[in-house]
């Protein structure tokens, strides 16, 4: 039999498949769907401090190998994600989850981990340093590696979780900011997040999206992905979660020889709520054509 199992963080995953923040809800939305259970983790949407509306619409568009979106972490505040949406996925999901923080300010940051601190719900929490489409914050601390340094320094002297810092693939060198984040404690990495794109309308002559740009995410981004996860296992001594354009049981084991040890599924979801589950029942097949039989070896190459 096949071995999907992997360690990340101390912490054994039944598999290495998590659904990405953002493109699954609070998870517990798609256990009408499928039995979510058999999922390794999830990465809830990303919560503030405070409530957020989020951008102006129109706030998605579509393009030819994925889809550009500028939501602006919309979500209902972390005090309502932790005491009403992780009581509700408790009711239907089993394991722990990943939970996704951004803001503004670093206060930000480091009060909505302090909440999460008291979620026995809560393995590990993912900062969000990389997004493109929150004014003011998100992807401005993303960019400058004593900007990231500071922060993750702030926040990993009030937590209790792992953290798991999500890096940003708009910037020079990913390289320099992921060692700024080992250097300041980070517990691990996740990349990539969202390029930065525009769509236009051909009939007005103005941008598609209200915010003019947004983070273009699909099937586009892979090959971007999977080199900017492959430098950054070969740059830190931090375990990596790998992410941007996965789709496949392939896409998945490919990630893992470039250096993850979880992978994050994304984009897929908004096309095919089942993306996950398909990609999970076809691993062991994978597996078996490629003469693999645990994943847990293959991570950053055949050994």
């Amino acid at each position: 039999m096949k071995n999907l199992k992997v360690n990340f963080l101390g912490k054994v995953f039944k598999n290495p498949i998590v659904p990405a923040s953002g493109t699954f809800g609070f998870g517990y939305e798609f256990s009408d769907l499928y039995d979510i259970n058999i999922l390794g983790s999830i990465s809830i949407k990303g919560t503030t401090l405070e409530p957020r509306y989020g951008n102006k619409l129109p706030r998605i568009a579509e393009c030819p190998s994925g889809l550009i979106n500028a939501i602006g972490l919309q979500n209902p505040g972390v005090d309502k994600v932790v005491t009403e949406e992780l009581v509700k996925l408790d009711e239907v999901y089993a394991d722990q989850i990943i939970a996704n923080v951004g803001g503004h300010s670093t206060y930000e940051y480091v009060e909505t981990v302090k909440k999460f601190n008291n979620s026995d719900k809560t393995f590990a929490i993912e900062l969000n340093i990389s997004c493109p489409n929150v004014t003011g914050g998100g992807m401005a601390f993303g960019v400058d590696p004593q900007t990231a340094y500071d922060l993750v320094k702030a926040v990993k002297e009030v937590s209790t979780k792992p953290i798991i810092v999500k890096l940003s693939p708009n910037v020079t060198n990913v390289v320099e900011m992921a060692k700024a984040v080992e250097s300041a404690g980070a517990d691990a990495i996740s990349l990539i997040n969202t390029l930065v794109g525009m769509r236009f309308n051909l009939k007005t002559g103005k941008p598609i999206i209200a915010n003019v740009k947004g983070g273009y995410s699909g099937p586009g981004i892979y090959p971007v992905a999977l080199r900017m996860v492959y430098e950054v296992s070969q740059a830190v001594n931090l375990p990596i979660i790998g992410m941007g354009g996965v789709s496949t049981a392939y896409d998945v084991i490919e990630m893992m020889y470039a250096g993850a040890s979880l992978v994050m599924v994304g984009a897929q979801n908004l096309i095919d709520p089942y993306a996950c589950k398909k990609i999970i029942e076809d691993l062991p097949r994978v597996m078996d054509e490629l003469n693999i039989e645990n994943l847990e070896d293959i991570i950053g190459g055949r050994k």
